[in-house]
C-alpha cells in the first residue's frame, strides 16, 4: 500500500512544473531520522558529505517516506547528493563516522521530479526514477567503477594494471560521453585523476595523448560557461598536463639534432682554421725576426712578385748581391724557391 501511496505521489509531481520535487523510501531502521540534500557544486568533495554543501534537511515520517519540494535550486543541472543520517544531531557524520547513514549522487535542476524508491532488496537510495533521463548517470558510472575495482584487485602486477588501465580507462570515458552530460565525466575525472589511486600514473600519461579531457573542457565551458568547477576542471586539467610533459622521458627531435651537430661543426672547423692560421703568422714571424734587415726587405719585395732584377733597381744593389741574399734565404728558411717563401709569409 505504501509503494502505491508513494507512486501516486510521484505521479501528481510530475505533472507541476516550475518546481523540483524529490522523494523516497527509507528502511524501518531510519524511521524518524534527519535526511539532507546537499549541492556538490565542487566535484573534488563528491565522495563523501561536507557541511558545507548542505542546503535543505527534512525527516523520514513514519511511513518511511520522505521528500524536498520548491523552486529554489538552479535551472541548470548540478550534481546533488541525499543522504539519510543515522547519527545523533552531533555532527559525526560530517566527518564519515556514521557508518549506517546511506547516501545517493544524482543529477537534477529545478524543474525535475525524482522518486527514491526501495529497491527489491530492501535497499534505500540505490535506485533513481526522475524526469531527468542524466539524473541516475552517476549510479551507472558507480557500477563500473566496482566492476574495475575487481578487475583491480584480481591481479596486482605491473602488467595487470596496465592493461587494465588502458581497458578501463576507455570504457569509463565512453560511458561517460555517452550521456552528453559534461557533469558525468567531471565525476569521473575526480575518480581518474586522483592522485591517491593506482589510475593516477596513466591518468599522467593519458592526459597527454587523449584529447578526451578537453573535448570535456569545451563541453563545459559551452553549457557552464560561469560555473566554478568549469575553471578548476580547467586549471586542473592544464597544470596536469604540463606536470605530466615534464615526468617525460625527453625524446630528441632529430632534426634539431641535425642542425645543433652541423653548428657545431661548423664552429670547430672555424676554430681549426684559425687556429692553424694563427700558429702559421707565428711561425712567420719568428722567422722574419731570425733574418737580417736587408733579407727582411728581399723577403717583401718578393711578396710583391718583384724579380731579381728589379729587387737590385730598388734596393740599390748588385743583382749577383740578391742573388746571394736570397740563396741566404733559403737556407735560413729551408725552403727551394721563392713560391715557398711566399707561402710562409703570405698568410
Amino acid at each position: 500500500m505504501r509503494r502505491i501511496l508513494v507512486t501516486v505521489f510521484f505521479l501528481n509531481v510530475f505533472l507541476l512544473s516550475g518546481q523540483y520535487h524529490f522523494s523516497g523510501e527509507a528502511t524501518k531502521d531510519h524511521y524518524g531520522k534527519s535526511v539532507y540534500l546537499s549541492l556538490v557544486e565542487d566535484y573534488r568533495k563528491s565522495s563523501r558529505v561536507y557541511l558545507e554543501q548542505i542546503i535543505r534537511k527534512t525527516t523520514v515520517d513514519s511511513l518511511g517516506l520522505f521528500e524536498f519540494s520548491g523552486n529554489n535550486l538552479l535551472n541548470e543541472n548540478r550534481i546533488y547528493r541525499i543522504h539519510i543520517d543515522s547519527c545523533a544531531e552531533d555532527g559525526e557524520h560530517f566527518l564519515g563516522q556514521c557508518n549506517n547513514s546511506q547516501s545517493i549522487l544524482f543529477i537534477a535542476n529545478n524543474n525535475d521530479s525524482i522518486q527514491f524508491p526501495i529497491t527489491y532488496e530492501n535497499q534505500a537510495l540505490c535506485s533513481i526514477g526522475s524526469t531527468n533521463q542524466v539524473s541516475s548517470a552517476i549510479l551507472d558510472i558507480q557500477a563500473l567503477k566496482e566492476e574495475m575495482i575487481v578487475d583491480f584487485t584480481d591481479y596486482r602486477s605491473e602488467a595487470s594494471r596496465k592493461l587494465n588501465s588502458e581497458k578501463w580507462f576507455g570504457m569509463l570515458q565512453d560511458a561517460g560521453r555517452a550521456f552528453d552530460e559534461p557533469l558525468v565525466d567531471l565525476y569521473l575525472f575526480d575518480f581518474l585523476s586522483d592522485k591517491r589511486s593506482e589510475t593516477y600514473t596513466y591518468y599522467l600519461k593519458d592526459i597527454t595523448t587523449n584529447n578526451y579531457y578537453f573535448e570535456v573542457l569545451d563541453e563545459l565551458k559551452e553549457t557552464y560557461p560561469d560555473a566554478i568547477f568549469t575553471q578548476q576542471f580547467e586549471a586542473e586539467i592544464g597544470a596536469d598536463k604540463q606536470l605530466a610533459n615534464f615526468n617525460q622521458p625527453k625524446l630528441w627531435d632529430w632534426k634539431w639534432a641535425f642542425w645543433i651537430l652541423l653548428v657545431l661543426s661548423l664552429g670547430l672547423n672555424m676554430y681549426l682554421l684559425l687556429n692553424r692560421r694563427a700558429k702559421a703568422r707565428k711561425r712567420a714571424t719568428s722567422l722574419l725576426e731570425k733574418l737580417t734587415p736587408q733579407e727582411q726587405k728581399i723577403v717583401h719585395q718578393i711578396l710583391q712578385d718583384k724579380s731579381n732584377k728589379e729587387i737590385a733597381s730598388e734596393l740599390f744593389v748588385s743583382h749577383s748581391t740578391i742573388k746571394t741574399h736570397i740563396n741566404n734565404l733559403y737556407k735560413k728558411l729551408e725552403v727551394s724557391s721563392r713560391h715557398e717563401i711566399v707561402s710562409i709569409f703570405k698568410k
